[in-house]
């Protein structure tokens, strides 16, 4: 019954937002990819906000129940039928209102399982398509036949692009640059290798008392040039995201200046490489909204470029929905691990694999500890932690890695403003 009611309210949402986009043709971006997805939304909105009146998809509503959503710009109704047939009365409202209806809307599209987004949501026709990064072994892929399966779900949204559309690309990923676009779509590139339409240069890391603020770098679009100051992050990964955003703001006839301006304000990406005072004027490095492989690889990368005055901590707990790579991804962060950080934490039963590879290719067994819940994994961090450690919180969803993050802030009471999943949804968990 459950499913039947979901069904008929998906069939709904999306004939209205089929509808509303008839109506009001909005330009439309997609953002697709396995890592750095929300990042690069993020973005591309930041770049359009102050030009062009845009509206870009909430969290991470990126399924085919969230595209429409984002599109009728309406929230999710959770288990409240009341709350779902409120929204569809304001969908059904949307095609006859006057008020003014977003210019451009910026959402994500993403692959849980096979057909997501080549069966669910192909009646989108975007103006652009950003398509982020493709790495071996991703999130999800439990779900497939293989990897490769999940890399062509994901970049299935480069098919759907309008004719004269504009697929932006990561210059440094082979498969996004070999699929085959259709006729008459453009291509423009981004990335810090030469040859990208949207280059990125010098990136680099601030710091400030022997401690971690931030990130900089150049870009240079033709003969446009800018730079950009992220300050509370860290990662070359938020680099990436925002020369997506630029390349996407410039498919839409942004200015590299104009696109710079959207940053100003920096980009506050709760649960992603954020840096957070911590407790005993350490750092925390606050990567806690979700994991998979290659984005522990790239957190704990930031972690070991990272300056530092203390010691460099890292705790990581299980990586989900990987299935017949589970454990050997797990031992292959384990070994990555072992030489990024002084102290390794490992928080679950999946991740104890990394622990066992840390120790058995030289770890000493005083640098390694393992815990299966946030909460013993939190009493040791308590009485371990001293001035000037960084620490690298990371973890799936599932994990809710977020809490261990919350007990070692300097300023706890400022966790709904600061971290990921504070909503009550997520706290009644």
């Amino acid at each position: 019954m459950k499913d039947r009611v979901r069904s008929i309210i998906l069939f709904l949402l999306t004939l209205e937002a089929k509808a509303v986009l008839k109506r009001h043709k909005p330009h439309t971006i997609a953002v697709t990819g396995s890592v750095g997805k929300t990042s690069a939304k993020n973005a591309v909105f930041a770049a359009l906000k102050g030009t062009h009146y845009v509206r870009k998809s909430e969290k991470s509503y990126n399924s085919d129940i969230g595209v429409p959503l984002t599109i009728l710009g309406i929230p999710k109704g959770s288990s409240n039928i009341l709350i779902w047939l409120q929204n569809l009365v304001q969908g059904f409202i949307l095609l006859f209102a006057g008020t003014p209806f977003p210019k451009w809307l910026v959402f994500e599209v993403a692959a849980d399982r096979p057909g997501d987004i080549s069966t669910s949501l192909t009646w989108l026709k975007p103006d652009i398509v950003i398509a982020t990064r493709f790495p071996e072994i991703s999130a999800h892929v439990e779900f497939f036949e293989s990897p490769e399966e999940l890399i062509q779900e994901e970049l299935f949204p480069l098919s759907l692009l309008k004719e004269g559309g504009t697929a932006v690309i990561n210059n440094e990923d082979k498969r996004a640059k070999d699929f085959p676009l259709a006729d008459g779509v453009k291509r423009i590139t981004y990335g810090f290798e030469k040859g990208a339409d949207v280059c990125g240069s010098r990136y680099r890391i601030t710091s400030k008392g022997g401690m971690a603020t931030g990130i900089v770098f150049d870009v240079a679009c033709g003969e446009e040039r800018a730079h950009i100051t992220v300050p509370g992050v860290l990662g070359k990964g938020h680099a990436y995201a925002l020369l997506a955003g630029i390349a996407g703001a410039c498919a839409a006839g942004i200015s590299l200046e104009e696109a710079a301006a959207g940053f100003a304000g920096g980009i506050n990406p709760r649960g992603r490489l954020r840096l957070i005072p911590g407790i005993k004027e350490s750092l925390i490095i606050d990567d806690s909204y979700n994991s998979s492989p290659v984005a522990v690889k790239e957190s704990l990368s930031s972690l070991k470029a990272a300056p530092v005055s203390g010691k460099r901590v890292a705790v990581l707990g299980d990586m989900f929905e990987l299935g017949s790579y589970s454990a050997s991804e797990h031992a292959r962060i384990g070994e990555i691990a072992a030489d990024a950080a002084d102290i390794l934490v490992t928080v679950g039963v999946r991740a104890r694999g990394m622990a066992e590879k840390a120790r058995a290719i030289g770890m000493p067994e005083s640098r390694v500890h393992t815990f299966d819940r946030n909460r013993d994994t939190i009493t040791f961090l308590e009485s371990f932690i001293e001035k000037g450690d960084t620490v690298l919180v990371k973890g799936s969803q599932g994990m809710r890695m977020e809490r261990v993050v919350e007990a070692l802030m300097q300023e706890p009471e400022r966790a709904g403003e600061l971290l990921a999943r504070q909503d009550s949804e997520w706290l009644a968990r």
